[in-house]
């Protein structure tokens, strides 16, 4: 739990500091470190969705079942 707490404080942390770093604005810093990981863990769930989906077809487990099916 500590390891994915360090890393929701740094990419926080990541996101408002570019965009401060762009703009020069703390509030939309702000704003953009907490809309973008939001929208970023959506993002996520759906590509692990689809992720699931394309594996289900799994290769053969040794080439000869490849090459010679039964």
């Amino acid at each position: 739990m500590s390891k994915t707490i360090t890393f929701a404080i740094m990419h926080f942390s990541i996101a408002f500091a570019v965009t401060y770093l762009i703009t020069g604005n703390f509030i939309l810093g702000g704003v953009i470190a907490v809309v973008e990981p939001a929208v970023n863990t959506v993002g996520y769930f759906f590509h692990e969705k689809l992720w699931q989906k394309m594996n289900k077809v799994q290769p053969p487990a040794n080439i000869a079942e490849f090459t010679h099916p039964a």
